[in-house]
């Protein structure tokens, strides 16, 4: 209504201007002219109020001032919708910027409260956040540039040159006068289009101790066990020898005697032998080259563990049944290596069902959805104990009389080796199943 009434004023000024020209009333005409002016000015001034408000209302989104409230409830009756809106706008984003500021504080609480060192930086090295925990670990008190750690820390400052994210390292470091090992672990990230590195490291030193010292201790255990079981009966053997050469110096040496000179000397001979099979397989066990990886299919590499040991098996009457899905499966790794753990685990299997009506075995191998390849032996026999299934990757941790004790331990270690794991799930009277998986970022 009120631009239908500007409108009509305009009109009339404009005919009242001409009427005047026409009778040669040049005052009126004047007047007339004049007040067209002043009504075409605040029309105008009517008209662009409303880009006004809207462009000082986008200035001041620009500089991120929410603050302001434009009246809603007094003013020129046509801004007030959008004074509202405005007012709306202004509150949602006020809400917006409490609620991320609130998560930032949550944010800052937890990572000052751990005790893992964070610290990111972009592609300039320039540092972005680092927390106490990190400077504490390295006796820094300040990091504005991720170079900065190259005259300080070199050792440390090249493994994060090196680091690949999703693959934690040991780093030994020096800090002050103490030793340290540190787990540091990198991951990237792109945030407004700028590329950033996020570096966590974890003072691990106390962990690896006491992994170490227990490891050792099991070692020992196990060591001493064997070298005893050996020396014990050989002192023995000695200490009897020894009264039946003093006995026969003493008199004349009967067959009989001479027997029993011989059997303990060949028992003496054999626990040698045993000993020195033991320290063989130890060093074997210690010395596992690296692997020499090829292309492999699946399919084949059982089929040539069946092979090999397919009369055996027969002669026990176990079924060993095979499957591979899809059967173009491939593995890029050491055949001869992995042919050797398939080989323990199929006898392990072997001994498992010896006891079992209807023993059988069955060798698997697929695919997961994160095109990791996961190959299987599973066995129907007598299961693994629940008190013995912790121990079971223990070197020379053995439950049969004649086991050395190193297949499993020697298998954990080459799937190590090609970056993967075994897992075992066994049930006491239902079986076991080893399972070999290799991680999808071996290449194919």
């Amino acid at each position: 209504m009120r631009l239908l009434g500007r409108l009509v004023l305009l009109v009339a000024a404009l005919a009242g201007g001409g009427y005047a020209v026409q009778h040669y009333a040049y005052g009126l005409a004047l007047g007339a002219l004049v007040l067209l002016v002043v009504l075409v000015l605040e029309l105008a001034r009517y008209l662009t109020r409303g880009q006004q408000a809207l462009a000082d209302f986008t200035l001041a989104l620009k500089y991120r001032d929410f603050t302001r409230q434009y009246p809603a409830q007094s003013g020129p009756t046509s801004l007030r919708p959008l004074h509202e809106a405005f007012n709306q706008v202004n509150a949602t984003f006020r809400a917006l910027r409490a609620e991320q500021e609130g998560q930032f504080q949550y944010l800052q609480t937890i990572l000052v409260l751990l005790d893992t060192g964070i610290v990111s930086y972009d592609a300039a090295g320039t540092v972005g956040w680092v927390n106490e925990a990190f400077k504490q670990t390295l006796h820094l008190p300040y990091l504005k540039n991720i170079q900065a750690l190259q005259s300080r820390q070199p050792v440390l400052y090249e493994a994060i040159c090196r680091a690949v994210p999703g693959q934690p390292v040991v780093v030994k470091l020096t800090v002050g006068p103490q030793a340290v090992q540190l787990l540091v672990s990198a991951t990237r990230f792109t945030l407004r289009g700028e590329a950033f590195t996020l570096l966590a490291f974890k003072n691990v030193s106390q962990a690896l101790a006491d992994t170490e010292t227990a490891a050792w201790q099991q070692l020992l255990r196990v060591m001493t066990h064997e070298i005893m079981n050996s020396v014990a009966p050989i002192a023995s053997l000695a200490d009897s020898l020894g009264h039946h050469v003093q006995r026969a110096r003493q008199q004349e040496a009967s067959t009989e005697l001479l027997d029993d000179v011989g059997t303990g000397i060949r028992i003496i001979q054999q626990r040698s032998e045993g000993l020195l099979r033991f320290a063989q397989v130890y060093r074997d066990f210690s010395t596992l080259a690296a692997p020499q990886r090829t292309t492999l299919y699946v399919q084949e590499l059982l089929q040539a563990t069946r092979q090999l040991l397919a009369k055996q098996l027969a002669a026990q009457g176990i079924e060993l049944t095979l499957s591979v899905r899809p059967a173009y499966l491939t593995l890029h790794a050491d055949g001869h290596l992995l042919e050797q753990v398939l080989i323990n685990l199929v006898l392990n299997a072997a001994q498992a069902v010896a006891q079992t009506p209807h023993p059988r075995i069955n060798l698997r191998a697929w695919s997961d959805e994160q095109q990791r390849v996961v190959v299987e032996v599973k066995d129907n026999g007598s299961g693994i104990p629940a008190d013995v299934l912790e121990s079971i990757f223990i070197p020379f941790f053995t439950t049969h009389p004649n086991g050395s004790g190193i297949g499993l331990s020697l298998a954990k270690q080459i799937m190590q080796l090609h970056q993967g794991s075994i897992q075992v799930h066994s049930v006491a009277g239902a079986g076991s199943a080893f399972q070999l998986w290799f991680p999808s970022s071996i290449p194919l």
